[in-house]
């Protein structure tokens, strides 16, 4: 067998010529078909970078997992590009744009600091539903938005313009993995680089890592990429991979086919729920079993997108006939698409839906058994029949009297037909519009108090439900298109109606979101909404139509306008997979996706924008949206070590990133707002918090700044506030903090399981390194915010059973001592604590250090990425210039 360097090569034809792969069934012998797919495609990608000692251990390392179906081993993964949103990639460019002015400070060149491989940026996570329920809401909106964020935008262009590697697709493009699917993917990726010493061009998997957790949306491709932190995708940028232990792998076996009236998006959140009751987190999660191929490319997104739902890494389906499908559908030229085939045949890793991998552990659906699905009213694992939710809503109604006021007690104040979950597969768009054109036929009318929006993830699909004519229809019920971004998915609501905003100052009802979105947290939709329903985009709408969540939907009698009219039911509204595929047929034209996109990226708006040049960037002191941050600096040093620290907040289960740093509305009556209204700016347009990620000053301030968040150091505490040890006084966060590093005091966070669930925001690990914290004793993490952690070198500790109590109940005058010297620490090693209680008990334990790999201890032993990184960068200056 021929090899390049260290590896197996084999070869095969494609449309006339012949290409290179990496052959994995030599590498392998005969466990390659007893392997996952993923652990296939990780095999390539270290195979394909490695030396000949490492591709051994690699393959010893495979078949020990096979042996146990587990192992502690380490890989290295090479990504050839990264995706961001512009509030990730914002403060990691403001991170980039820090680091060369230190480096230039000390006589190092600041434009060597420049990402080595490829960064897409999507401008999406900026767009708020201000106008709506109008035909040119979704240009007004962009009007908005780009007077809101303009010197963010400059900025954003600055980098595209000083770091060659990085190209930003300015708003109105769509949401990023829509983008991904449509646009990016090429499944099959040439690697020009490895190509240079073979005969023929070298073909491998398309794999990738975007800075937002739902970046496993592009496995529905057979793409294998999955989510990190802004600062994760920092040490890839400058040249270090992602390290990762060899992965558990849950299979998920798929039986049947879904059935008349169920959609993806309940199949979606059935398998979130399934996946979740089994426990774990940042597993790798695979489809395999003769059900994969009754799904189409777009129902695998919305499965795959919710992958950090399930508490999963991925969700991985394979290549297959239903991929090529969706390639030619969006437009892909038919050479790269017989490429695709011909590559994922030739070298074993084409979907066989009677092939049985082995795997970590298996999980059984049968898609038979989908039915018309929710979740919530604050989680998206908490599944339920669509007929539950008024169940699920007793407990929520707190003393107001069913209909104390002129609302429904459970209204339901925004109904989103948004996020790139579920508005990837055009389908879903499609059965929404037919529920609002039987709507339509029936006299039925939305309530005024209602909020309706409509944000596709694509500018494609306003030309396919045109084309179908359904664009009317849904303008008719209120669901004029918006704008192409996430809004109120990530929290981009715009301000309620009027008659909602009024009744909640009177605290008459308790209003409801529906949303077919992938997140549900109190708060995270609307600072003043905590119940929310996730259901498919045609129940957003039929819910929308009631007015009111506390309904069983299925057996709620519509009432027409028109006089006389006969009761409408569910069943009258929505669409059967005939009619929707009938209005497929007649709106999809292949062409729409990369003619309309191209369209957006020459936005005559962005291409106005003024944006300054050079390899520095020129901060102002006077900029509310844009600092020189403080700790992208040399010299920040490490936070381990032997030291005690007072607690700075004590936390319970399910603190999601949203309430440790908040992307939504900045609300008016804040110390946030007091901040900025010191600086200039009027309290009636602060933006959201997502929009001022480039300015510690404000971020510090919004740290854990959510109403429904319980410290418990202190009875009834404010809103960001906490006791302070010294004097017992209830002060902001960013008060005892001040006080606690002026007296040379360390401090601690302790928290319950599942600590830092949800968006990958880096934010939530830097506001803590800013707040002092030193390290989080928490009863599990998830994977991302594990990983931000140490990125900022914040040690996180995993508490043992018999502590998780005691540590609860902690005051703020206890001390907790923790032992975690450099030297001394290990992956996943013991770490000793010490509690010292105010009235004189001791609690003595060791926590586990949440480091899963070595790098993570170079990290944590740098003080971070940031530092390591620059640390390296200096010393290869210094090397050269010897």
């Amino acid at each position: 067998m021929p090899t390049q360097g260290q590896r197996h090569i084999t070869t095969f034809q494609s449309g006339g010529q012949r290409y290179s792969a990496t052959d994995l069934r030599a590498a392998l012998g005969a466990e390659f078909c007893r392997l996952p797919m993923v652990l296939r495609l990780l095999a390539e990608n270290t195979l394909r970078r490695s030396s000949a000692a490492e591709s051994a251990r690699t393959v010893a390392n495979l078949k020990g997992w096979l042996n146990g179906h587990g192992s502690e081993a380490e890989l290295e993964y090479w990504p050839h590009r990264i995706l961001m949103h512009d509030t990730t990639s914002t403060p990691a460019l403001v991170d980039i744009a820090a680091m060369r002015d230190s480096l230039a400070e000390v006589g190092i060149d600041p434009g060597v600091l420049n990402p080595q491989l490829h960064v897409e940026v999507s401008i999406d996570h900026s767009l708020a539903v201000e106008d709506y329920g109008r035909n040119d809401a979704a240009p007004r909106n962009l009007a908005h938005e780009y007077r809101r964020n303009q010197e963010r935008y400059r900025f954003l262009k600055w980098a595209q313009r000083s770091m060659e590697t990085v190209n930003v697709n300015p708003p109105g493009t769509g949401i990023m993995h829509t983008m991904n699917l449509e646009q990016l993917a090429t499944v099959a990726h040439l690697d020009l680089e490895r190509s240079k010493d073979l005969r023929y061009p070298l073909v491998v998997p398309d794999m990738m890592i975007g800075t937002d957790s739902h970046t496993p949306m592009v496995n529905a491709l057979g793409v294998l990429g999955w989510g990190v932190g802004g600062l994760e995708a920092q040490t890839v940028m400058f040249g270090l991979p992602t390290t990762l232990r060899i992965p558990d792998v849950i299979g998920v076996r798929l039986t049947g086919k879904l059935p008349a009236g169920a959609t993806a998006t309940d199949l979606a959140l059935t398998i979130t729920h399934l996946i979740r009751e089994r426990g774990g987190s940042g597993e790798f999660v695979e489809f395999f079993g003769p059900g994969v191929s009754q799904l189409s490319a777009g129902e695998r997104a919305v499965v795959a997108n919710m992958a950090p739902e399930y508490g999963a890494s991925t969700g991985y389906f394979p290549v297959d006939q239903q991929v090529l499908g969706y390639l030619a559908q969006t437009g892909r030229p038919a050479e790269q698409i017989q490429l695709v085939q011909d590559y994922y045949q030739a070298t074993g890793m084409w979907f066989d839906p009677q092939g049985e991998p082995e795997y970590t552990d298996i999980l059984e659906l049968d898609l038979a058994a989908v039915r018309l699905s929710a979740a919530g009213p604050r989680r998206p694992q908490d599944l339920m029949d669509i007929s539950g939710i008024p169940k699920a809503l007793e407990d929520e109604a707190q003393g107001i009297a069913e209909d104390a006021g002129p609302l429904p007690r459970f209204a339901i104040a925004l109904a989103a037909i948004t996020s790139c979950t579920n508005t990837t597969d055009p389908k879903l768009l499609i059965a929404a519009g037919l529920v609002a054109r039987k709507a339509r036929e029936h006299g039925l009318k939305v309530p005024e108090w209602v909020k309706t929006s409509l944000a596709p993830g694509s500018p494609a699909a306003m030309s396919y439900l045109r084309r179908a004519g359904l664009l009317e229809d849904l303008g008719y019920a209120g669901f004029d298109v918006v704008g192409f971004g996430c809004t109120t998915c990530i929290g981009n609501s715009g301000p309620l109606s009027e008659p909602v905003s009024r009744e909640l100052s009177a605290s008459t009802l308790r209003p409801v979101a529906v949303l077919s979105g992938n997140r549900n947290f109190a708060g995270r939709i609307h600072p003043d909404l905590d119940l929310g329903f996730l259901v498919s985009p045609p129940l957003v709408v039929a819910f929308a139509l009631v007015g009111r969540a506390d309904v069983d939907l299925l057996a709620y009698e519509f009432a027409p306008e028109r006089a006389g009219g006969t009761a409408v039911k569910l069943s009258d509204l929505l669409p059967t997979r005939e009619e929707v595929q009938e209005l497929w047929e007649l709106g999809h034209d292949a062409r729409d996706f990369a003619r309309d996109f191209k369209v957006a990226t020459t936005s005559a708006l962005w291409s106005q924008l003024d944006a300054p040049k050079g390899a520095r960037f020129q901060w102002s002191e006077d900029s509310n949206i844009l600092r020189r941050p403080p700790f992208a600096s040399l010299g920040e040093g490490s936070q381990l070590g032997s030291f005690a620290a007072h607690p700075l907040l004590v936390l319970g289960d399910d603190v999601t990133t949203d309430h440790i740093s908040p992307a939504s509305a900045i609300p008016a009556d804040s110390l946030v707002a007091d901040y900025l209204v010191s600086r200039g700016e009027s309290r009636d347009d602060l933006n959201v918090f997502a929009s001022r990620r480039g300015n510690f000053e404000v971020m510090v301030r919004g740290g854990f700044h959510a109403k429904n968040l319980v410290n418990k150091l202190g009875e009834n505490l404010p809103v960001a506030h906490t006791v302070h040890a010294g004097t017992g006084e209830a002060v902001p966060l960013t008060e005892a903090a001040s006080r606690y590093r002026s007296q040379g005091q360390s401090a601690v966070i302790i928290a319950g399981e599942r600590y830092g669930t949800g968006s990958s925001r880096d934010w939530a690990a830097k506001v803590q390194r800013l707040l002092g914290v030193r390290a989080v004793l928490a009863g599990s993490f998830e994977r991302i915010h594990r990983s931000n952690l140490i990125g900022m070198g914040v040690v996180p500790l995993l508490v043992p059973e018999h502590a998780k109590e005691q540590l609860q109940r902690v005051s703020a005058a206890d001390l907790i001592g923790i032992s975690a010297e450099p030297a001394a620490i290990e992956v996943r090693g013991m770490v000793p604590v010490k509690v010292e209680f105010s009235d004189g008990g001791i609690l003595e334990f060791e926590a586990r250090l949440a480091a899963e790999t070595e790098l993570d201890l170079v990290l944590l032993r740098a003080g971070g990425v940031i530092p390591h990184l620059l640390e390296k960068t200096q010393a290869q200056f210094r090397e050269v210039a010897r």
